[in-house]
């Protein structure tokens, strides 16, 4: 078999009739029909089965198809590679992140990407990180950050580092007999009138998962899957929050929150950079994925990101 015969079988399947593929490939039909037999004898295995219908593909010619196209894929990706190996970078690239991320990181990465890469067109998508996973199943997204990651059969991942979530409060609103900034133990906080996302949100279930080991119920008066929506409640009075430190940044640089380590138990969760495994990582997305690493290690380093790095440091 060779790349052109692959291409000839997936135009084949796609179409679901030899003269369709002849049509749209601009290949004569008799010559299409023996690129089959050829392909068949070598393997030893029937592929498709033809009817007046058209033609359908035996479950070796599924398998073939879906290896075949993963092929051609790799295939595009190598020629591009090459091509722009010794010329300017083009072409777009997608990111998920999660609301908390996105916060602190998606400004900086996007102005990074446009001055490094100009010819790049980058789009940042804001969600839950169930939605994320999804995406990237389906290549809609080329890259994204979850947390707590355990499923290595459909994606790489990359651990970057891991997250303290913290107490916050509204500046005028602090709860604790102890000043700001000093530990709180999850059992005083467990009471409060909290403002946290709903139970379809990761965090909302490591914040649980942790609740539980101690025995503990939390007072959730209020659920927003909304980032933005939380802290503004928070920073109006209606309640507090728990949260990872750079998703509320921007808020206790303005004085509106105010916030403190968690403790006994301190609540973690791991940050991975995640994309598909059978999903060839093209030039251009290996690009910005190493400058997505530098922009965390600035942000890490100038402590606007509170988290522990991998002892590598990307």
């Amino acid at each position: 078999m060779d790349i052109r015969q692959l291409r000839y079988f997936i135009a084949i399947a796609e179409e679901g009739s030899l003269s369709a593929a002849s049509h749209r490939l601009r290949v004569a039909q008799p010559s299409l029909s023996q690129h089959v037999i050829k392909i068949e004898q070598e393997l030893g295995v029937t592929l498709i089965t033809r009817s007046p219908r058209g033609v359908a593909l035996t479950p070796s010619g599924e398998i073939l198809l879906r290896h075949a196209r993963e092929i051609c894929q790799s295939m595009s990706v190598c020629q591009e590679m090459v091509k722009k190996s010794g010329s300017v970078l083009e072409g777009s690239v997608a990111f998920g992140l999660p609301s908390s991320i996105s916060m602190v990181l998606s400004v900086p990465l996007a102005e990074t990407v446009r001055h490094a890469l100009p010819k790049v067109k980058f789009r940042a998508v804001e969600a839950m990180s169930g939605f994320i996973r999804e995406w990237l199943l389906d290549e809609t997204i080329d890259l994204g950050f979850l947390y707590d990651f355990d499923d290595a059969r459909l994606f790489e991942a990359r651990e970057l580092m891991q997250e303290d979530l913290y107490f916050f409060a509204a500046a005028d609103n602090w709860p604790i007999a102890r000043p700001v900034g000093q530990p709180v133990t999850l059992a005083e906080i467990a009471g409060l009138e909290l403002i946290l996302p709903s139970q379809h949100h990761g965090m909302r279930r490591t914040i649980e998962k942790y609740a539980s080991t101690r025995g503990l119920t939390l007072n959730v008066c209020v659920e927003m899957d909304a980032l933005a929506q939380i802290k503004e409640l928070v920073a109006r009075g209606s309640g507090f929050t728990i949260l990872a430190a750079a998703a509320a940044h921007d808020r206790v640089e303005r004085g509106d929150l105010v916030s403190s380590p968690i403790i006994e138990p301190t609540i973690t969760r791991t940050v991975y950079l995640v994309r598909k495994l059978t999903r060839p990582q093209t030039f251009v997305s290996r690009e910005v994925e190493r400058i997505t690493l530098d922009v965390i290690n600035e942000l890490v380093g100038r402590g606007i990101w509170k988290a522990t790095q991998k002892a590598d440091g990307r």
